[in-house]
């Protein structure tokens, strides 16, 4: 039997914008170095932005984590520590 592919990030590690802490925009690192692409940068769902085509709420969230090779680089990638991979 397959092993599933657990993928969790820390978001108060990792910022969403909800809080005052790093905005993934500026960061990447994990979404560059992932050969198979598994990571999506996108808006927080429900944030309440002043411009809608402006959104400052983003996070990076691991969509597909049945691509992933195990190959941990966005792990080594990230400055923050945020992801961690595990399987079940």
């Amino acid at each position: 039997m397959k092993k599933k592919t657990i993928i969790k990030i820390d978001y108060s590690l990792c910022g969403d914008g909800v809080k005052e802490n790093v905005d993934p925009r500026e960061c990447c690192k994990c979404l560059r170095i992932c050969k198979p692409a598994i990571f999506l940068l996108h808006q927080t769902l429900g944030a309440k932005e002043d411009n809608p085509l402006d959104p400052e709420c983003w996070r990076v969230t691991p969509l597909w984590a049945s691509l992933c090779t195990l190959c941990m680089e966005c792990v080594k990638a990230c400055p923050a520590n945020a992801i961690q991979i595990t399987q079940k």
